[in-house]
């Protein structure tokens, strides 16, 4: 039989093209696993550095097992039996995780996305926990370099913080979601940043601050940090220690907090004085100032100040008895006398006054109203 010489040149021509496609496939395929094995050790280094960065600081991360995968679009470093010790603070503590998972794309090696998987514990170094944190979903975010950091974000669903006290658990806090964010808006890491810091919580609640912060609440607060002569490593009492030797200053661009039938709106400018307190004023607008001022015992505190002692023993010295009358008086009309002081003002459409918010000496006060101890962060 005689073959056509066409058709034999004809199936040469296919295997050829097969043989070259097959040969393009095996190049593109060996380039894309180089492609993510570099990748992968440039996440890999960027954790490293990190993890130095954080060192250097006297915030030593640790795992009990690592591996990396994540082929072939993404690169997952997995932390098994994740630990932090916190060595810069001026109370050491050991913090624990079952697992941190740190995910970074291909194309943009140094945005890194870590999940984290609760719970955590927190204690002090070789002792029981004291402190325990859960949470449905939580991350966070970081862009930039070890050398150039740009961002951080931290992101939680349902979190609760729990304290651990003779065998029972009491609450410090939860939130419906939480959201921390902190940014250089000006300048670099490594000549006088400015950094921009956003806290957004929504149905929050803080029995362990204070009472009056029990009842869930919504706050959404930005502020800038500036006079900061880099971002260098440390901690952050060393870093606030500098804040305040160069005279910087925490401008609150804008802090506005809801909780029931109050509702306020706030910005300013504070400091640091020698002893790490806060100092300085906030011009606050608060529609619904009466339920505050019930929530955080303001009533009590003004019948039961010096102030209103020195009042009450004139009145006594005139009729016995009328000092415990003002006592009364000066707890019930509280809300009027306030608003009195104030500026009216209107917020969302509501009737409100507008009071300065003023720390001093470790103390904050609404107009003359003591809030309670700030406290020092160095």
């Amino acid at each position: 039989m005689v073959r056509d010489p066409h058709s034999l040149q004809s199936r040469r021509r296919t295997g050829r093209r097969y043989t070259v496609v097959l040969f393009v496939v095996f190049v593109l395929l060996a380039g894309w696993i180089a492609a993510w094995k570099y990748a992968a050790g440039q996440a890999e280094a960027a954790v490293e550095g990190w993890r130095a960065r954080e060192a250097r600081a006297g915030r030593v991360y640790s795992c009990g097992a690592q591996t990396v995968g994540g082929f072939p679009f993404r690169i997952e470093v997995k932390c098994e039996r994740a630990s932090a010790q916190l060595r810069g603070e001026q109370a050491p503590l050991e913090i624990k995780a079952p697992d941190v998972v740190v995910e970074a794309q291909m194309y943009r090696p140094n945005r890194l996305v870590s999940e984290f998987v609760g719970p955590l514990t927190i204690a002090p170094p070789g002792q029981a926990p004291t402190i325990t944190a859960n949470w449905t979903s939580g991350q966070s975010i970081v862009t930039g370099t070890p050398r150039a950091p740009e961002s951080a974000t931290l992101l939680f669903e349902r979190p609760t913080v729990d304290q651990l006290r003779n065998g029972k658990s009491e609450n410090l806090f939860s939130a419906k979601h939480i959201r921390l964010s902190g940014r250089i808006a000006a300048g670099s890491a490594a000549d006088h940043p400015v950094i921009a810091v956003s806290l957004h919580a929504k149905r929050a609640s803080a029995p362990g601050l204070h009472s009056a912060a029990e009842p869930p609440f919504d706050v959404d607060l930005k502020l800038e940090l500036r006079g900061l002569a880099d971002y260098s490593p440390k901690p952050w009492a060393v870093r606030f220690r500098e804040l305040q030797a160069a005279g910087g200053r925490i401008d609150i661009v804008k802090v506005r907090l809801r909780q029931g039938d109050t509702l306020a709106l706030g910005k300013g400018s504070l400091s640091l004085d020698g002893k790490g307190q806060l100092a300085g004023q906030l011009h606050v607008t608060v529609a619904g100032l009466e339920p505050f001022l019930n929530a955080i015992g303001a009533g009590k505190t003004i019948q039961k100040s010096p102030g209103m002692d020195k009042v009450a023993g004139m009145l006594d010295r005139l009729s016995p008895g009328l000092g415990d009358v003002a006592r009364q008086q000066a707890g019930a009309n509280l809300g009027v006398g306030i608003s009195m002081l104030g500026q009216p003002a209107t917020l969302d459409g509501r009737q409100a006054v507008t009071l300065p918010l003023l720390f001093k000496d470790g103390t904050a006060y609404l107009g003359p109203i003591p809030l309670g101890s700030t406290p020092a962060l160095f």
